[in-house]
């Protein structure tokens, strides 16, 4: 699915899919916000108007990507990193505080949110320094750098206050790992992760229990086929009950009440249908009436009626189901899966390291939105504020996933092998 233009091939089934969800996401947008006030297609007071200038405003910078050459990416990645951590430092001077959170620069009438164009940027700086070592991530000194790499940004998004846009860096972790990062620190991350879940779930007495007999398990059955050292393994379960001792401060001295709330939610501690658990459940209710087919496009009771707040940005995919139904949904979830494999297929038959490490990125943080979100909007995962890619509405959500995606395009289209 190339298409060749000199040595340019450009895979044109990534960017079928891309204006296919496009086009999707501005349909949605579209029944979302229509209402009787609207004067036609082109009226500018209405979201589905600003949403369609964005995405005209995108096609002028896909051409702009693509016509740069591929060396301007990785040549220039250092100064798009810096210049990208200056914009989110700048945000604690300069920016515009909207629903609580200062993650906007205002200029004349529209704002924009830097945060979405780090990923691209992050992403560039981090296959630059994977290329440079060759590999060599199982170094320690490289390995906290990148770590580095990827914690700045992040560090900047979090006192925002913007927790959901800086849990996307953990996506890194999946390019590092296909460069050679040791795959424990990929396990620790896991394990952590779900040691506080259930920590919190199932309290510090069980969850301590649970990490003692699973700790002698293993010991006991490692042991029968050679001499164990049985003070690695004490030093082990130690510091998971350590770790879950410190779960309760974490959650109730860093996470603040509207997160708290929210994962008691999801964990069942707590039923607030109208309070903070009010956006997911009147989400659920509106996939839930879509059934197999839907209620129609702009028919959606639900999504009429304004019964799901932030609709059009977080909670898109609801209007999916509600309007196009289990078999809409569907194709919606089909369509993102094939971008995503796309882009690993693409990444893994790079023939440089630069490319592969960035196309893993780009596919790592389009699963995280994707997976994340969706959970979120059906009820199976906290609500932490990360938009559908392509879908929610917002030019910076729209322009950074579109460079983040084309600027792979554009480096595939020279580095890769084609068969």
């Amino acid at each position: 699915m190339a298409v060749s233009r000199g040595y340019v091939r450009f895979d044109w089934l990534t960017i079928i899919v891309y204006f296919a969800l496009v086009a999707i996401g501005w349909i949605n947008i579209y029944s979302t916000s229509i209402d009787d006030s609207a004067t036609g297609l082109f009226d500018f007071s209405q979201i589905y108007a600003k949403q369609l200038l964005w995405i005209a405003l995108s096609l002028l910078i896909i051409v702009f990507l693509l016509a740069l050459e591929t060396k301007f990416y990785e040549r220039f990645s250092s100064i798009i990193y810096i210049v990208s951590l200056l914009t989110l430092i700048g945000l604690f001077f300069f920016g515009k505080n909207i629903n609580g959170a200062t993650s906007w620069y205002a200029i004349g009438g529209f704002t924009i949110q830097p945060g979405e164009f780090a990923k691209a940027a992050t992403a560039l700086a981090l296959g630059k320094y994977v290329s440079d070592i060759q590999t060599n991530m199982k170094e320690f000194k490289h390995q906290w750098r990148v770590f580095l790499i990827i914690a700045l940004p992040a560090l900047l998004i979090i006192p925002q206050p913007d927790p959901g846009s800086a849990l996307v860096y953990a996506a890194f972790i999946f390019p590092l790992y296909r460069e050679g990062l040791p795959f424990v620190y990929l396990l620790t991350g896991f394990f952590i992760a779900a040691l506080f879940i259930a920590t919190l779930a199932f309290g510090i007495v069980w969850v301590s229990l649970g990490c003692i007999l699973i700790t002698a398990w293993i010991y006991f059955r490692k042991k029968r086929r050679r001499k164990q050292n049985i003070f690695s393994y004490i030093a082990i379960a130690s510091a998971c009950i350590a770790f879950t001792f410190s779960v309760n401060y974490i959650f109730n001295n860093v996470f603040e009440q509207r997160h708290r709330d929210r994962f008691n939610i999801v964990l069942g501690k707590e039923t607030d249908a109208k309070g903070i658990g009010y956006n997911t459940n009147q989400s659920e209710i509106a996939i839930g009436s879509g059934g197999w087919t839907g209620k129609g496009w702009t028919q959606g009771t639900q999504t009429k009626g304004n019964f799901v707040p932030e609709q059009q940005t977080d909670y898109i995919f609801s209007t999916v189901g509600e309007e196009w139904g289990f078999v809409g949904s569907m194709v919606v979830v089909i369509l993102f899966l094939v971008l995503i494999v796309r882009v690993l297929v693409l990444a893994e038959r790079q023939k440089n390291q630069f490319s592969r490490a960035y196309g893993y990125s780009v596919a790592s943080i389009l699963f995280i939105h994707f997976f994340v979100n969706i959970g979120m909007v059906t009820g199976l995962l906290p609500t932490v504020g990360i938009p559908l890619p392509f879908f929610s509405y917002g030019g910076s959500g729209l322009w950074g996933f579109t460079i983040l995606l084309f600027i792979f395009i554009r480096l595939d289209g020279s580095n890769s092998y084609y068969t």
